[in-house]
Order: C-alpha cells, then structure tokens, then sequence
C-alpha cells in the first residue's frame, strides 16, 4: 500500500508510540514509565563483556597492604636487577680480559691467600704463647701462694690445721723443767712436727723456754700446769717417738709427772706470731 493510499488513521498510528502496558513500570520497579538501568547496562544502554572488565578495573581500589607489597616487590626487583647487571659486568670484564691479564690476576688472588694464610698462622701463633704466658704466670702465682703459706706456717704467722697429736703434761709436784718440756719439742721436730703450739703460745725456729719459779716461760711468756701440747705431723710417727724407752714420757713420769697422748685426725693450731722483718738480711734475689 502506498502512502497516498494510507488513511489518516494509519499514519497517526505510525507516528504514535506504542502504548506501555498498563503495570509495566511497576513491574520493573521504577517511578511513572522511566525504568532504570540495571547492572550491566550505562544509560540504558547494554555493556559488553570487554566494558565491564574495564569498568572493574579502573579506577583502581588500591588497600595500604597491597601497596606496601608492591613497594617490596619492587625494591626487591631492582636490587637483583642491580645484582645480575654487575655479574655480567664482572663477567663480561673477565671474559674479555687477556691471557697475561688472567695469569696476573691469579697470581694476585695467591699472593693475596697466602698473605692471609702467614698472618692466620702468626696470629694463632701469638694467642698460643699468650696462652703460655697466662698459664705460666698463673702456675707461678699459684706456687707463690702455696710457699707463702709454707713458710707462714714455718713461721707461725698463719693458722695450720691437720692430723696430729694432744699431749698433756699433769705437773702436781712441780718438778718439771723447761729442759725437759724442751727435749719434748724436739723430740717432736725430730719426728716430723710441722706445728706445735704449747698452751696458746706458738712454738717456730727461735723459740726459747726458761724456769720461771714453779713454772716455764716460752718466748718470754708464762705457762703453768698442765701444759698442753698441740701438733700437727703423722701420729703414727709423733707418739712412738715420745714413747721410746729411755724417751720423753719416761723421763716425765719419773719426776712424777703424768703424760697423755691422744690422736686426732684435726687438730687446730691458731696461736699466731707477728711477721717480724729483719733488720739486715735482704732476699739476694734483688
């Protein structure tokens, strides 16, 4: 049918919309007729697959954890870029190096160990006599202290302790002399005593006994009865010594003296003499 043939009513139906049906709007769940453009459309207008994608992607939603991540990564990037980039370099300069250049490089790289290898041996060489040093210095120290003790035992300057004897003199009728309270003492050096002590009063190398009226004096200082001997030696050694016929024991017993003699395994010899410094002998050491 031509357009001269169409009747006004076609041609107003041509220019009409089509009708909405009624409940269309509502269906779709927007205001009056203009319905809203729902997920994967932009104005109404459908998106494709591509679109979306890039719509997802951009702008970008960056967190603060992955963009620290994505600073170490990158750091770490560019630190064995650097790393591969001077091994070549190292590399490169090697492989384009000389022979002689080569030869002079490892005769370097020797001198150089070799160097290194006298100094590790002279160090280690050092550490061992230091070693050496400190051990001697200190066996030294050690024998110092042990022969001052010695001889401050020799002395009577420092206590001693140790297994020995007790011997007791009883003297009721005051008949015993400091001559034979002095065959007593050496009677017990002769035996092997390393310290006697006589009733609080330290006995060493100058020390004297003389009568004092019904009693003795030891280095000046007054003992009376019983007088008490403490000594430190070998008991197996110290009383046969004293019991030997013709002895010590014997002869106090014959002025009526009465003598005892107990072991110990600990006896305690504390009575002390003042460290005396002589006026003219000097160490020849000096």
């Amino acid at each position: 049918m031509s357009n001269q043939d169409e009747t006004p009513e076609h041609r107003l139906r041509k220019e009409l919309p089509d009708e909405v049906p009624a409940g269309a709007a509502e269906a779709e769940g927007a205001p009056g007729s203009v319905v809203e453009a729902s997920e994967g459309q932009q104005d109404g207008v459908a998106l494709t697959g591509r679109q979306r994608l890039v719509n997802g992607l951009w702008p970008p939603r960056v967190t603060r954890a992955q963009l620290i991540v994505a600073l170490l990564l990158f750091g770490l990037g560019f630190g064995l870029a650097v790393q591969v980039a001077s091994n070549s370099d190292s590399d490169s300069a090697l492989r384009g190096a000389r022979q002689e250049d080569l030869v002079r490089i490892l005769d370097e790289l020797d001198d150089r160990t070799q160097r290194l290898e006298d100094e590790k041996q002279g160090l280690e060489k050092q550490r061992d006599e230091l070693e050496n040093s400190s051990n001697q210095a200190e066996e030294a120290r050690r024998q110092t202290v042990e022969k001052e003790r010695q001889l401050g035992i020799l002395a009577g300057t420092v206590a001693a302790q140790g297994p020995g004897i007790t011997m007791t003199i009883d003297d009721t009728k005051g008949t015993v002399k400091a001559n034979m309270l002095l065959d007593a003492i050496q009677e017990l050096r002769a035996a092997g005593a390393e310290a006697i002590q006589v009733n609080g009063v330290r006995v060493v190398a100058g020390t004297y006994l003389t009568d004092s009226g019904n009693s003795v004096s030891v280095d000046g200082n007054k003992i009376n009865a019983p007088y008490r001997f403490k000594v430190i030696g070998k008991p197996q050694d110290l009383e046969p010594a004293l019991n030997i016929p013709g002895g010590v024991v014997q002869t106090l017993e014959k002025e009526q003296a009465t003598v005892t003699i107990e072991r110990s395994d600990k006896i305690v010899v504390d009575a002390l003499r003042a460290a005396k410094r002589p006026d003219y002998a000097r160490s020849s050491s000096q």
